[in-house]
């Protein structure tokens, strides 16, 4: 009998191996098995977030190539077949079950802009309030490489900040995390719960388990780092073991969960933008005692504390500080450009007694997210 919890929120990440054929079509027995588990969790009254990896998968055979292509634009027409492939199938089984599917195609840089990730959320937010499944995948047709993600497994960590996720879960063709490389030694053993990302756990990351797949073992480890520093627990495992996403949410899957046992920071959506998704545009280096009013006292950084400044960047931009070592401390949005922050620091450093100074002595330069961001 199935325990009752709580209504949650949920993102479920599934990778390509587990949605293909070996021949790289869609497989109707797999989504079908995916769909049966999510609509037993919204049936449970569950809300649900899918992000469905396969769009590359399902259509580079169709463009007329024999294997996974290589290339970019390849990639990218491939994409532009499968991912339509791939929602009227969703559609079709979802509707079939009564819930009405939705897909939203994102790139990196929809994080990257402030206002973009905020539209973002609130259209999540609003199909998730009315009983939608939102069907999320990076938009491998126009993304270009240094706007990638790089997987889904990135993404999905990064969707589960985003919503205030309860839970992630991803599900690969892999049963979980392992103490060393299960394909090559066979008395591996696999890590039923992991509360802290070691260097001996991500030592133990291996590579892609599938070719038809990109994100491998250490893409998940990247992805279990962001949904702890997002407060989202998560749970890695196979998705052709029976009930695997239910019992994922109930806490009796066989797999890896990964639950931090230290209370996460209660950051707004601003702060967890600038942490988690903004793109820094400049640096600046800070003193001993302004490190410590920031990070023990929480104190905004003021123009006496700063060393020197790594620009350009203009009033309103996210900035990286960095004490004397060169230790990243956090991030925060700036109040003035750094031409004005350089003349300050050229001030001090000659000697100058501030009645000349562009602001006051007293100004919060910027108030600083910390821990660092990830």
């Amino acid at each position: 009998m199935t325990p009752k919890i709580k209504k949650l929120r949920l993102v479920i990440k599934i990778g390509s191996s587990s949605l293909t054929s070996r021949s790289g079509e869609i497989s109707c027995k797999k989504m079908e098995k995916l769909v049966d588990e999510v609509v037993f969790l919204k049936d449970a009254g569950h809300e649900v977030v899918l992000v469905s990896s396969g769009a590359v998968a399902a259509g580079y055979r169709k463009l007329g190539c024999l294997n996974r292509p290589d290339s970019l634009p390849e990639k990218q027409a491939a994409a532009s077949i499968g991912q339509g492939l791939l929602m009227e199938s969703y559609s079709k089984l979802f509707m079939s079950n009564g819930y009405v599917a939705s897909q939203i195609l994102i790139t990196r840089s929809d994080f990257l802009d402030e206002e973009r990730y905020t539209n973002v959320r609130n259209t999540l937010n609003i199909l998730l309030e009315r009983g939608m499944i939102p069907i999320v995948n990076e938009n491998d047709t126009v993304t270009v490489d240094r706007l990638k993600f790089g997987d889904n497994d990135t993404l999905s960590a990064k969707v589960g900040g985003l919503v205030e996720a309860d839970q992630l879960i991803i599900l690969s063709d892999i049963d979980g995390l392992y103490n060393a490389e299960p394909f090559k030694n066979p008395d591996a053993e696999l890590l039923k719960k992991v509360t802290e990302i070691t260097p001996e756990i991500e030592e133990a990351a291996g590579g892609s388990g599938s070719s038809v797949g990109t994100g491998g073992m250490k893409s998940k480890i990247e992805a279990a780092k962001i949904a702890f520093a997002s407060g989202v627990a998560l749970f890695l495992g196979n998705a052709g073991t029976k009930n695997i996403v239910r019992d994922a949410v109930y806490g009796r899957a066989r797999g890896t969960y990964f639950v931090k046992e230290e209370p996460c920071l209660n950051l707004n959506q601003k702060k967890k933008w600038i942490a988690f998704h903004s793109c820094p545009e400049g640096e600046i280096m800070i003193d001993h005692p302004a490190k410590k009013s920031i990070v023990e006292n929480g104190q905004g950084l003021k123009p006496a504390g700063i060393i020197n400044v790594s620009g350009p960047f203009e009033k309103g931009a996210v900035v990286r500080i960095h004490d004397l070592c060169g230790n990243e401390i956090g991030c925060g949005v700036v109040n003035i450009s750094s031409d004005e922050l350089m003349q300050i620091v050229l001030q001090t450093s000659n000697g100058e007694n501030g009645t000349t100074n562009v602001i006051d002595s007293s100004q919060i330069v910027c108030h600083v997210n910390v821990p660092i961001t990830v």
